[in-house]
């Protein structure tokens, strides 16, 4: 090809047929066997990305998704009011982490076993809905730590070939030989942030999902015991409204019988 030619504007317009496939098998096969890594960690990251996604959303875990936190509330006053048998069926509906432990809690306070038992055994359901949430998370954190350590692992083996290369040519040097070596060695860096990046934010999200549904498990089973003692504290306060009431009455009457005799 004549210089006439390279210089052209035509020779420096990108085909409108251009493959963006065909760059990124390129860059695959200019990035080596971390290329391949990477790659392969992104495929596994984002199918546990949409996995958990679709968990969350058939548990009703996530944020949008607040039936589950009015129905517990219901649940909730319900218990508080004594009738148990409609919390039940309240919860039955609920595919809720939180609302299976709440109605554990019911379900077990109803045959009246010791509150220590009860206790006991709420915290292993609990702690196995949190571990089930938790599933494959770990696989996430892996990614988003090793990718940027991966592809800085391939940019120092790319120097290191670019640097060799250079040594094998001797005197004759070529600048480009030097620069192109560098740029196809930071291909691989820029790869590894490219797959971790994400995957830290995935990763802080899932965890915040899971964080948000250990406090509502805490929070709606604790309330099992303690709504009992604020609905005993409610019904003492009543009985001494109605006694207060009641002396007042007498005294008034013995005034009344003093200032009639």
């Amino acid at each position: 090809m004549s210089n006439e030619n390279l210089d052209s504007p035509a020779a420096l317009v990108v085909p409108e047929s251009f493959d963006i496939t065909v760059s990124m098998f390129s860059m695959l096969e200019i990035g080596g066997p971390v290329m391949f890594i990477l790659l392969c960690m992104s495929v596994i990251g984002l199918t546990v990305l949409l996995l958990k996604l679709w968990q969350f959303f058939r548990l009703q875990m996530l944020r949008i998704q607040t039936k589950p936190l009015y129905v517990i509330d219901a649940a909730l006053q319900s218990w508080q009011q004594g009738s148990a048998g409609n919390a039940l069926k309240v919860l039955s509906d609920v595919r809720n982490p939180a609302a299976k432990v709440l109605k554990a809690a019911i379900t077990l306070k109803q045959r009246n076993h010791d509150d220590a038992l009860i206790r006991e055994e709420v915290l292993r359901i609990a702690g196995l809905q949190l571990v089930s949430a938790r599933a494959y998370l770990k696989v996430i954190e892996v990614i988003a730590t090793l990718s940027p350590l991966l592809g800085l692992l391939g940019t120092v083996l790319g120097m290191i070939e670019a640097f060799r290369k250079l040594q094998s040519a001797g005197t004759a040097v070529d600048p480009a030989l030097l620069s192109g070596g560098i740029w196809e060695a930071l291909l691989t860096t820029a790869a590894g942030l490219v797959v971790a990046i994400p995957a830290v934010i995935a990763l802080n999200w899932l965890e915040q999902c899971v964080e948000r549904l250990k406090l509502n498990i805490e929070n709606t089973a604790t309330q099992v015991f303690t709504l009992c003692l604020y609905s005993g504290e409610a019904a003492m306060t009543e009985k001494q409204d109605a006694a207060d009431t009641k002396d007042n009455t007498v005294d008034l009457r013995q005034k009344n019988f003093a200032l009639s005799g």
